[in-house]
C-alpha cells in the first residue's frame, strides 16, 4: 500500500529532514509514527501525500510511483487518501454539511450523490444530528470529527491524520482514536502521526519511531519509546 524506499528529503545543502528512510506498510494497517519535534514525522506525513518531493529514493501509494508525481495528478491521489490535521480546517461561514460536501464539490461530485454520501459518512462520525450547525457552535472533538468525516466522502483506501488530538482533551483525544480504529476495522489504511505518549501506548498497534530523520524502531505491537 506505501513503500518507501532509500527517501531522502533535503532543506538546503546541510539539512536532511528525512534521510535514506526505507519503509512498506500494508493495506489495513493501522501504524503509528512517532518522534519529538523536529524529527521528520511531519515530512514523512507531507512525502506521502506529496506535498513535498523526495530528493532522493522512490515512493509508492498503492502502486503508484509518485516519486515525480506531475502537479496536475496530485489532487487524483489526494482523493485516495483522506488527510485530518491537527487545527481542523473547517471553513467558518459554512454548516457542518456544507463543510463536508465542499470537497466533493470541488472535484465535479455531481449533487445527488453528495446529498446521499454526506449523510453516511457524517452518521459513521456521530454528528447526523447536526448538519445544520457552524463549526463555532461545535465543540473541538466535533470539528474534528467533521474534519474526519470531510476525509471519507471519496471513501479512500488510506487515511493519513498528523497530530488529530493535538488540541484536544483527553477524551475527546480518545474518542477521536476510537473513531480512527473503526474506520481502519472497514479495512481502511491508517497512518497516525503524534507524540501524545499516552494514545500511543494504549493502542498497542505498530509504532515507527524516527528519530534526526531516520527510522530507529519498527515495532509490531510498539509503545513510545523516547
Amino acid at each position: 500500500m506505501i513503500d518507501f524506499k532509500n527517501v531522502t528529503k533535503e532543506y538546503g545543502k546541510d539539512t536532511a529532514a528525512v534521510k535514506n528512510v526505507s519503509l512498506h506498510i500494508s493495506a489495513g494497517e493501522f501504524v503509528t509514527i512517532v518522534g519529538q519535534s523536529g524529527t521528520g514525522k511531519t515530512t514523512l506525513a507531507k512525502l506521502m501525500i506529496a506535498e513535498e518531493r523526495p530528493t532522493r529514493g522512490s515512493i509508492v501509494i498503492g502502486g503508484w510511483d509518485i516519486t515525480h508525481i506531475r502537479h496536475y495528478e496530485i489532487p487524483v491521489l489526494r482523493r485516495q487518501m483522506g488527510v485530518i490535521y491537527q487545527d481542523f480546517k473547517l471553513l467558518q461561514k459554512k454548516k457542518v454539511f456544507e463543510n463536508v460536501a465542499f470537497a466533493s464539490e470541488v472535484s465535479g461530485t455531481p449533487s445527488k450523490k453528495i446529498h446521499k454520501i454526506v449523510p453516511q459518512v457524517l452518521k459513521i462520525v456521530g454528528l447526523e444530528k447536526q448538519v445544520d450547525k457552524f463549526p463555532r457552535q461545535l465543540s473541538g472533538g466535533e470539528q474534528q470529527r467533521v474534519a474526519i468525516a470531510r476525509s471519507l466522502v471519496h471513501r479512500p483506501k488510506i487515511i493519513l491524520a498528523d497530530e488529530p488530538t493535538g488540541n484536544l482533551d483527553s477524551i475527546n483525544a480518545q474518542d477521536i482514536i476510537n473513531l480512527l480504529l473503526k474506520i481502519n476495522k472497514f479495512g481502511t489504511t491508517v497512518v497516525l502521526v503524534t507524540h501524545n505518549h499516552d494514545i500511543v501506548n494504549s493502542l498497542r498497534k505498530r509504532v515507527i519511531t524516527m528519530d534526526h530523520g531516520m527510522i530507529i524502531s519498527d515495532q509490531k505491537h510498539g509503545k513510545y519509546i523516547l
